[in-house]
């Protein structure tokens, strides 16, 4: 089944977790990963710039939680690793904040070049890619995932390294996915109107926002995700009809 004409869209915008890339492997492996090395990367890393500047977002969200006494756990002292409890906190929540996607990321990107990482994405995925780059389209990825963990999550799948297909990556800083706004900005930064793009995503509320942008949409369905409920949109389970 072909859901839109071919030469009625130009790129093709793709959520991970639940699209490209199994939930489980989200969920199974690469959070546990991120737990488990939080402590050691921190203090190996701890003083970096760019590890700094994400305890510094993160300590701001942190400041900001209506619950300190309760159930989110304290923050206290100025070592890198004194965020570690905090940062436990955020994953086990699958909170999407930027501070926390940002350290994920490095932290990741360490087990993907230690080769103790590698991706797992569904079978119809690197066809599907190919098949979409040489009729014309373009790529690209939106994920609360930062773009330094999308490039590395592509960069290193079993089947081999998928990124020359790829012309682009959006995460947190562009904005919101169930916002219509950043749906705008990405179609601004591509140099298209919204109605040129397909936006391909596992959860109902992100299509709605892109819809609402004025971009074509597509549910995935795969197995493991966390809904079935296409509420309405189109569904798709393998990428082999798009």
């Amino acid at each position: 089944m072909t859901y839109y004409p071919t030469d009625a869209v130009d790129v093709i915008l793709l959520d991970i977790e639940g699209t490209t890339t199994p939930v489980s492997y989200v969920l199974e492996t690469l959070f546990p990963f991120a737990k488990a090395q939080a402590g050691a990367f921190l203090k190996a890393h701890g003083g970096e710039s760019a590890v700094q500047e994400d305890l510094a977002l993160l300590r701001q969200e942190y400041q900001s939680e209506p619950d300190q006494n309760g159930s989110v756990p304290a923050w206290t002292g100025q070592s890198a690793t004194a965020a570690v409890p905090y940062i436990h906190y955020l994953i086990e929540r699958d909170r999407k904040s930027t501070g926390l996607k940002s350290l994920q990321g490095k932290i990741w990107a360490k087990g993907y070049t230690a080769a103790q990482l590698q991706s797992q994405i569904f079978a119809d995925v690197k066809p599907a890619f190919k098949r979409w780059t040489q009729i014309g389209k373009r790529l690209y990825i939106f994920s609360s995932g930062s773009v330094q963990a999308q490039r590395q999550l592509f960069g290193s799948t079993e089947v081999g390294d998928l990124t020359p297909y790829l012309s682009g990556y959006f995460d947190t800083r562009t904005g919101a996915k169930k916002e219509a706004d950043s749906y705008r900005q990405i179609a601004a930064q591509v140099g298209l109107v919204p109605e040129r793009i397909l936006f391909i995503s596992d959860v109902a509320a992100e299509l709605q926002a892109a819809q609402s942008a004025g971009m074509l949409t597509l549910f995935s369905s795969r197995p493991g995700n966390h809904s079935a409920d296409a509420a309405g949109f189109k569904a798709v389970t393998s990428f082999e009809s798009v």
